[in-house]
């Protein structure tokens, strides 16, 4: 099956782990979505790191062809983890500053297996879509039931109407690299005023 680019996409925001003492599976699909997105031409965007499934997935990506463009604070870049596989490398003041650049190097975003630092990332891509800032893609890879929990949290959100329902089409679950891979190939920018259906859920209570 032939997986073609998504014309309206040059450069893929991956948030990812940046622990190397975790499973070899993440690492594994970690890897086969860096192949994944330069097999279709797509550049990666990522947090600068060398170590975990950031640096892996953008080593992979590279290594097929794809540019990596490594975005890093002042802080973490003076611990020694900023990564050689970059093919242009930013450094920021802060984790703010560092976030807006990714997000206005990249159409789409994936988040796959990480800690803390990638929920919040996540989260805050997802409360700008909700608000109209961006219409891109937003993939979730579970990798190995990883996000189950936070997929049946994100559920409560919208059945206890902390969300409108059209929400959950503010992003997508991949069960594959190739799955997210071929969801943003296919995706259209549809410019979904998601705020406008909540606001008029509210109103309706």
């Amino acid at each position: 099956m032939v997986n073609v680019k998504n014309e309206k996409v040059n450069s893929i925001c991956v948030f990812a782990s940046s622990c190397n003492k975790i499973d070899d599976i993440y690492f594994r699909e970690a890897y086969k979505l860096g192949v994944e997105m330069a097999k279709c031409g797509y550049d990666v965007v990522y947090g600068g790191s060398t170590l975990g499934l950031m640096g892996e997935v953008t080593s992979a990506a590279k290594m097929h062809g794809s540019e990596v463009i490594g975005v890093m604070p002042e802080r973490l870049y003076n611990l020694g983890i900023s990564s050689g596989d970059c093919t242009k490398f930013i450094l920021t003041k802060g984790m703010r500053e560092r976030k807006a650049k990714m997000d206005e190097l990249s159409q789409a975003l994936i988040a796959i297996a990480g800690g803390f630092g990638t929920l919040e990332e996540l989260s805050e891509m997802l409360v700008q879509k909700q608000l109209g800032y961006n219409d891109k893609p937003i993939v979730i890879l579970n990798t190995n039931g990883f996000y189950d929990d936070l997929i049946k949290f994100f559920n409560k959100i919208v059945e206890n109407r902390f969300a409108p329902k059209v929400s959950q089409k503010m992003y997508y679950i991949a069960k594959s690299p190739f799955d997210a891979i071929n969801y943003i190939n296919n995706y259209e920018f549809s410019n979904i005023n998601y705020l406008a259906d909540k606001i008029a859920s509210k109103n309706k209570s």
